[in-house]
């Protein structure tokens, strides 16, 4: 059974969290207040750490930033605040995932599983900035810089979403390898495919225009025929389509 730490200020939200992970296998220990939160986590040794935001004495955030200077399990970011700039200061401070409280349970379960796995296997979560020794990825002439949430082609800054920079960001990190619908969007949405979500191949054909990869004869971000996509990392030395 994993086990999850999970501050979180407000009781009744942190007991019908915890009872509901607790039902698929999850220990899940509750504590309510931000500034014994790492005295908790190093008491516990969880295998993964979960956050509210707002929590009295120190805030998830500041929380977060501390604990990833020395603590490399998963970190996830639970809360109701919806906002974009706390979502990319939230993985700039070494969270692999930030989640609103609205999210349905069961997409909270597979999320929480994913990072979970991903840890016990040795690896770093997919998420951007997952972890402080690979924030960075260079491919020839391209720079994906995760900190700063940059990516630069031909000393030319590529503006991305932060959808699209995560979707990059995966992709580059399993630069060879073919990955599915189904595989992305559970690394970055914690669901399976339904078999009509075309998000992905809309948020690809994004990606390729920015690169400047071809719309017809895709070099840089291959479609792999009735498999997926495959980032090719050799082939960011050329500006030829």
């Amino acid at each position: 059974m994993n086990k999850i730490v999970y501050v979180e200020d407000e009781p009744e939200v942190g007991s019908l969290i915890a009872a509901y992970l607790g039902r698929h296998d999850i220990e899940v220990i509750v504590e309510t207040r931000g500034d014994r939160a790492e005295a908790v986590i190093a008491e516990q040794q969880p295998d993964l750490v979960m956050l509210d935001i707002m929590l009295p004495g120190k805030d998830g955030m500041t929380i977060c930033r501390d604990l990833r200077a020395n603590w490399q399990g998963p970190i996830v970011l639970l809360t109701s605040l919806d906002s974009d700039m706390n979502h990319i200061l939230a993985l700039e401070m070494g969270a692999q995932d930030y989640i609103l409280k609205t999210t349905p349970p069961a997409v909270l379960l597979a999320r929480l599983r994913l990072h979970l796995r991903q840890s016990q296997h040795g690896q770093p979560a997919d998420a951007p900035a997952a972890s402080a020794a690979n924030r960075m990825l260079r491919f020839g002439s391209l720079t994906i810089d995760a900190l700063n949430r940059q990516v630069t082609l031909f000393d030319e800054q590529i503006a991305l979403s932060t959808a699209d920079f995560d979707l990059l960001w995966v992709l580059a990190s399993h630069a060879g390898q073919t990955l599915n619908r189904d595989a992305l969007l559970k690394t970055l949405r914690g669901v399976s495919y339904d078999g009509l979500d075309r998000s992905i191949d809309v948020a690809i054909s994004r990606l390729r225009k920015k690169l400047h990869d071809s719309a017809t004869e895709p070099f840089r971000i291959k479609t792999i025929r009735n498999k997926g996509y495959l980032f090719a990392p050799q082939a960011w030395d050329t500006r030829e389509l």
